[in-house]
């Protein structure tokens, strides 16, 4: 079985959370979300012995992706975002595609909804989940580009149907835990409870 390495840390004032994923065996890595600030990923990676070649959003809010050209630039790593994602990158990612780390893999879930580039990152039994989903919550949908009907989509379609013994690493450490398992948030979140798109709709607001 691989040796996956992940690493949470909290990240700049807006109680974000970046993240490393690694592969014990090639020592490559990827960055998720480097935030404000990714110089404690790049410290952890050399700690580590990690190599970071990719340095990935989950989607474009300024609050996730303000650092990231400068550690692609410091690392020299390739920078990925789904295709519809306005900041620059090198790897445009679709629906489905996997990146390689080695032995350990991260597939893209295009998740839409809180942005219309969102995506979530699936590696091993670690659900990397941005703004789509924290742990006892989900992402804004009154924002521009949201969607609440596509949030639905990718709350109900999408994340419900993963299994239920893989690990949320959320975007923000807005919830009663850094990480929760998803099962337990298919029954306790209240914005992934069963409920129609109109439901939904009048859950989440105006």
């Amino acid at each position: 079985m691989p040796s996956m390495i992940v690493r949470q840390l909290l990240l700049g004032p807006m109680a974000n959370f970046g993240y490393l994923v690694g592969d014990e065996s090639t020592k490559r890595a990827a960055a998720i979300d480097p935030s404000f600030d990714g110089r404690p990923l790049e410290r952890e990676a050399k700690k580590l012995g990690l190599t970071i070649d990719l340095v990935l959003a989950t989607h474009g809010h300024p609050d996730h992706v303000q650092d990231l050209e400068r550690l692609a630039r410091a690392t020299g790593a390739k920078v990925g975002a789904h295709r519809s994602s306005r900041i620059r990158k090198d790897l445009e990612l679709e629906d489905g595609q996997r990146l390689s780390l080695g032995e350990v893999t991260l597939e893209v879930l295009h998740t839409p909804g809180h942005t219309p580039d969102g995506v979530c990152y699936l590696a091993g039994d670690a659900l990397f989940t941005g703004d789509t989903l924290f742990v006892d919550a989900c992402g804004r949908v009154d924002l521009p580009g949201s969607d609440v009907r596509a949030m639905h989509h990718s709350l109900f379609v999408r994340l419900r149907g993963l299994p239920d013994q893989l690990i949320v690493h959320p975007g923000h450490d807005y919830g009663h835990a850094p990480t929760a398992r998803l099962g337990e948030q298919k029954r306790d979140n209240v914005t992934m409870q069963p409920r129609t798109p109109e439901e939904f709709a009048e859950l989440m607001g105006p």
